[in-house]
């Protein structure tokens, strides 16, 4: 018998071939770290700077945390960008980008500190969610070697397995938590 899948929506618009990259997505559920204790300090640092609006500091911690991340996992190094107000039109507001690589150009993410509307700081939660996002696309491309990435329920799955890999310490009230 063969296990049901939960799709989205937008599956049943794929063609055969993509619908066998999201399936073999969807059967990935995490990523194993094999130290993700060393991004502590890293993921320590990102509130205040954050709180701080100082856009050079989140990106220098973003840039700490993905690369260590990828030489964990052997994974292709992927350019990162912080920059400050998100984009938006009327399809909503742009939280993070991936680009994948092209030819001698790197793969490349992008993400946004500050909301389109109010120009806020966005809460460490969210933004450290879509940074770990951003990275789950390039992973899925350069570390599972999907031809695709696409949003299943799998890759939403590895992106909580990230993150609470990686906000370890908020979980266990004897070791010093984050401000979450």
């Amino acid at each position: 018998m063969l296990a049901r899948i939960l799709v989205f929506n937008y599956y049943h618009r794929l063609n055969r071939r993509q619908q066998q990259i999201y399936r073999q997505s969807d059967r990935v559920e995490s990523i194993e770290l094999p130290q993700p204790e060393i991004a502590q300090d890293t993921i320590g640092a990102l509130p205040a700077a954050l709180a701080g609006d100082d856009r050079i500091a989140v990106q220098r911690l973003c840039v700490q945390l993905v690369t260590g991340i990828t030489e964990q996992l052997r994974a292709p190094p992927v350019r990162v960008t912080v920059l400050a107000a998100r984009p938006s039109n009327n399809w909503g507001e742009l939280h993070g980008l991936y680009e994948p690589a092209e030819g001698r150009k790197r793969a490349r993410i992008t993400v946004w500190m500050r909301t389109a509307k109010r120009r806020q700081v966005v809460a460490f939660r969210t933004f450290l969610r879509t940074v770990l996002h951003e990275l789950c696309h390039h992973l899925d491309y350069e570390y599972f070697r999907f031809h695709d990435s696409f949003h299943t329920e799998g890759f939403y799955k590895r992106e909580s397995s990230l993150f609470y890999a990686l906000t370890e310490r908020h979980h266990h009230p004897e070791q010093q938590q984050l401000n979450l």
